[in-house]
């Protein structure tokens, strides 16, 4: 299974393939692949939440999803006064993992549980 860079994520939104705006300006490219590799295997996840075409929550799916060619359910949210548009061109794409191993087990059992496979199986996927 492919590893996802910036380089594939930069091809991605030349190509005009990204419809819904990023409200981030950092996402985190390790996050983005352990998503992907589930998403390709076929793991499910909850939706995003969007307001129009404005993501509220959920980069790091969205991308993903795009990338697996996974359909993610599209939820209703809401943007303050505070959320800025951020051009995905301009969006920093970080190789420093910002979950620790901890966070990494506990999203892997979440996972396991939403999708009622093994904790095992979702560690397999991720290899």
């Amino acid at each position: 299974m492919e590893r996802i860079t910036k380089e594939i994520i930069q091809e991605l939104i030349n190509t005009n393939k990204v419809e819904l705006f990023s409200t981030q300006p950092r996402l985190c490219l390790p996050i983005i692949n352990r998503i992907y590799k589930k998403m390709s295997n076929g793991i499910k996840f909850s939706g995003i939440k969007v307001e129009g075409n404005l993501i509220c929550d959920g980069h790091h799916r969205y991308l993903a999803s795009l990338l697996a060619k996974f359909s993610l359910e599209r939820i209703s949210g809401t943007s303050t006064s505070a959320t800025t548009i951020i051009n995905w061109e301009l969006v920093t794409f970080e190789e420093a993992d910002w979950d620790t191993l901890t966070k990494i087990n506990m999203l892997n059992k979440q996972d396991a549980a939403y999708n009622n496979i093994s904790i095992e199986r979702i560690i397999e996927l991720l290899k």
